[in-house]
């Protein structure tokens, strides 16, 4: 079990660690590397393009990696997913810009973007799994967490990166040569995946989910058409909350208010630490009071603070813009804590890396993947950081309801081939 946590931990925290810096890359350098010709707003808008068309293809990568992780095995799957976006990672800090290779640098970032994308939208249920079905049974909340916990690993590393390069080199090194060094440095990924692949243990409802379904795509989009939309629905605040407290709050303190760009990373890095102590406290909690419990609480509470958050940003002292991601990041958890335990006991063991693959993917698309662009666009209509909090309450209203719907689940066991019930209202 503790190498299962280790691979688990490890491969998502690397994983995401390459996604965010490229999230953090597209609001500090792409925009100039790969975009000059056009202004900074529109540049902004277009690396944030290239971040979201890594989410478009995330569903896809999901039912891909989903499938083969149903009929051969969660092990297998994760580790394929993780060695390509070792690859494309690297790949990225390697790219000429646009004053080298002209057009074509675009469109090569945007073809990695989709690699990456692909390789990620197998990644998370397989190391959800790889944990939440080895899980003592009354413990998969906890356990779960583990896998969640490589999303504020990544986010410090990726923050530490970038601020160290930003107060070490230059602004004009950085621009230069400094911003492919986290990126380069992804190569680690390929030596984590063939760690896991010689030492972590196969689950023990792989074996049962092999021997049941063949197509095992096929049998959720039939079957669980259900329970895929409302773990999509419950997926929405996630994606877009997180990547509005990571990725667009960067480029809105920067930019529109000024903000040296250390101490806004500063901010993030501490909320992030705050975040990773939090997220296994809350999952241990569903596991006392229940999933739907812990997640609605979180819902409520960060439709309610995307206001006060951004009035406190708005005063441009280091210390309110750090309280203020500080509290989002601790409501934040609420709601991604339990998703790992609540997802899996929402599928029973033969699709349940399909299915909890697909859901959590669409969902990422909906809430995270757009989430930077329309708060870029909101702000440059209105002016206002009010029209983003707006927007992060409606995404926070959709997860509510959709959660809301769930019935209980954690009582649920855990190698079920189907759940008892896990809709409302539904058998």
């Amino acid at each position: 079990m503790r190498k299962n946590i280790l691979v688990s931990v490890a491969g998502s925290a690397i994983e995401w660690y390459d996604f965010f810096i490229y999230a953090s890359a597209s609001a500090l350098v792409l925009n100039k590397l790969f975009f000059p010709s056009v202004d900074s707003v529109a540049g902004t808008l277009l690396a944030f393009s290239t971040f979201a068309v890594g989410f478009l293809i995330r569903p896809v990568g999901a039912a891909v990696f989903g499938h083969f992780g149903d009929r051969f095995g969660r092990k297998p799957t994760l580790v394929t997913a993780m060695m390509i976006m070792g690859a494309a990672t690297t790949a990225i800090g390697l790219l000429p810009p646009y004053a080298t290779l002209g057009v074509a640098a675009p469109i090569l970032l945007v073809v990695l973007r989709l690699i990456q994308g692909l390789a990620l939208g197998g990644q998370w249920g397989g190391a959800v799994l790889l944990v939440t079905e080895c899980a003592p049974e009354g413990k998969r909340g906890f356990y779960g967490s583990f896998a969640q916990l490589g999303v504020p690993i990544a986010l410090i590393f990726s923050n530490v990166m970038f601020l160290v390069l930003s107060a070490g080199v230059s602004p004009a090194a950085f621009l230069a040569w400094g911003w492919r060094i986290p990126f380069l440095l992804s190569i680690v990924l390929i030596g984590v995946g063939l760690y896991a692949q010689s030492r972590a243990e196969e689950t023990h409802a792989a074996p049962e989910a092999r021997t049941r379904r063949r197509a095992p795509l096929l049998e959720l989009l039939c079957s669980h058409p259900k329970q895929i939309l409302l773990a999509a629905g419950a997926t929405v605040i996630n994606g877009g909350a997180y990547y509005l407290l990571t990725v667009y709050i960067l480029s809105y303190a920067t930019q529109a208010l000024s903000v040296p760009r250390g101490t806004i990373l500063v901010a993030v890095l501490v909320s992030a630490v705050a975040s990773g102590l939090t997220i296994p406290a809350a999952a241990a909690l569903s596991d006392r009071i229940g999933r739907r419990r812990v997640f609605l609480t979180g819902a409520v509470l960060l439709a309610v603070w995307g206001f006060p958050m951004f009035w406190l940003v708005n005063t441009g002292s280091p210390v309110l813009i750090t309280l203020a991601l500080v509290v989002a990041q601790i409501v934040f958890s609420l709601t991604y804590g339990p998703c790992p335990a609540l997802f899996s006991e929402m599928f029973g063991a033969g699709v349940r890396y399909s299915g909890v693959s697909v859901g959590y993917q669409i969902g990422a698309v909906a809430g995270g993947a757009l989430a930077p662009i329309i708060a870029t666009s909101l702000f440059a209509e209105f002016h206002t950081a009010n029209a983003i909090a707006l927007y992060l309450a409606l995404m926070a209203a959709v997860s509510f309801v959709s959660v809301f719907l769930v019935t209980e689940s954690v009582r649920r066991k855990r190698t079920a081939v189907r759940p008892e019930v896990t809709v409302a209202g539904v058998d």
